[in-house]
């Protein structure tokens, strides 16, 4: 049987994802809050300022761990019409609620997976010489019409054909049913505005766009956007803005906050002078302090890196209304809060300490534990009751 074509994907409004997931909350260890509006915001605050290219999203990871399902309805509802992701499993996913969406694969086409893309009309993102030959060869076996993208590295130096490479395949597209949907590159330095690189990968993805007149190109993402019109092409491919994480580092957030973390306060306890807090006794009180047990530890992406020690306090929390410190070792499923300075009586057990959220940015959090937004937002745990939201933020 030859696969199905594109056309047969259309399929009637799909249902609604989940709203909910994870433990009851009264089990779960916290609360994972995210705001599907603020995400559709920010696709139509991007959207808007690259016309009129394109603004598709990408939801690769779980849709950045904000939940592939809810995250696809949501921003289909806003007007995208084109995804990217990493796995051929998540374009399935993206499928199920958008339906009549391009869905494109980035990791490319592993061999002997033709029919499961054409089973779900996605495209793969070639990335080699290699991926090529193998793509044309299915094409020409079942004569399935898709599409595809042509990836070209202009200095990235991960995946994608060489410049020459990409130059010695142009003229393809002077032929019928060549295949090629969009000519794509990838920025390796555009969280940096003044990184000479930007412009050289700008002139060389200029220049591969002249071999492939008439080709839609993309080499924009989320930082990208801001680097300058140039770089908006015919499409552009946001990820991390969509989910809150400032694209422009070294300038004011443009995009609204996306996630708020609460965990659980499971016990307060009175730690004597000189005694010390956790794993390995890295932090030694240095006056008699009252901490706050927190139900939240690496398992659930909140990461062990950065914790305090004697020398150095550690990274914040808003406990009580008030930023506290975390003291001692984050662990598995626990870390410590100095919460001494809270005035008595404002805090107590089954009370919430907030992780990310209100003016604890999903950024700030990502500083203070020695990395970036994007691994915070892709490691957030399961063990927390998860809400996903359609109001704008108060």
């Amino acid at each position: 049987m030859p696969p199905r074509r594109s056309k047969t994907v259309a399929q009637p409004e799909p249902a609604l994802p989940p709203m909910t997931s994870g433990p009851p909350q009264a089990e779960a260890a916290g609360i994972l809050t995210i705001n599907l509006a603020a995400i559709a915001a920010n696709y139509r605050a991007l959207a808007h300022r690259v016309l009129p290219a394109e603004c598709s999203a990408v939801v690769k990871a779980d849709g950045y761990g904000c939940g592939l399902a809810q995250v696809t309805h949501a921003l289909a509802a806003a007007g995208c019409k084109t995804f990217f992701v990493a796995h051929l499993e998540e374009a399935r996913g993206v499928r199920e609620f958008a339906p009549g969406a391009a869905i494109y694969v980035l990791n490319g086409f592993p061999t002997g997976t033709g029919p499961a893309f054409a089973e779900i009309a996605a495209r793969p993102v070639i990335n080699s010489a290699v991926e090529l030959a193998e793509w044309d060869q299915f094409v020409a076996s079942s004569g399935w019409r898709g599409g595809m993208a042509l990836h070209v590295d202009t200095g990235m130096n991960r995946l994608g054909l060489s410049i020459t490479e990409a130059a010695a395949i142009a003229p393809r597209i002077h032929r019928g049913n060549h295949g090629i949907t969009l000519v794509m590159s990838h920025f390796a330095c555009s969280e940096q505005p003044a990184h000479p690189l930007n412009t050289e990968q700008i002139q060389a993805f200029r220049e591969i766009r002249t071999l492939y007149r008439g080709i839609p190109a993309s080499l924009a993402n989320s930082s990208g956007i801001f680097l300058s019109p140039a770089a908006h092409c015919d499409m552009v491919r946001p990820g991390a803005a969509l989910y809150g994480v400032n694209p422009t580092p070294l300038q004011p957030n443009p995009m609204q906050p996306v996630i708020d973390l609460k965990a659980r306060v499971l016990q307060i306890r009175d730690v004597p002078r000189d005694a010390t807090v956790g794993y390995d006794a890295t932090w030694t009180a240095k006056r008699d302090t009252l901490i706050a047990v927190i139900a939240a530890g690496y398992a659930d992406g909140f990461i062990r890196a950065a914790a305090a020690t004697a020398a150095e306090p550690g990274r914040q929390v808003i406990v009580g209304g008030e930023r506290c410190s975390i003291v001692g070792r984050i662990s598995m499923d626990l870390f410590a809060v100095d919460v001494t300075d809270l005035p008595q009586g404002v805090l107590h057990r089954g009370d919430y300490a907030t992780l990310i959220g209100g003016d604890l940015t999903i950024d700030e959090a990502a500083i203070q534990a020695g990395t970036i937004g994007y691994e915070l937002l892709t490691n957030l745990g399961r063990r927390f009751h998860r809400i996903w939201v359609e109001h704008e933020a108060g």
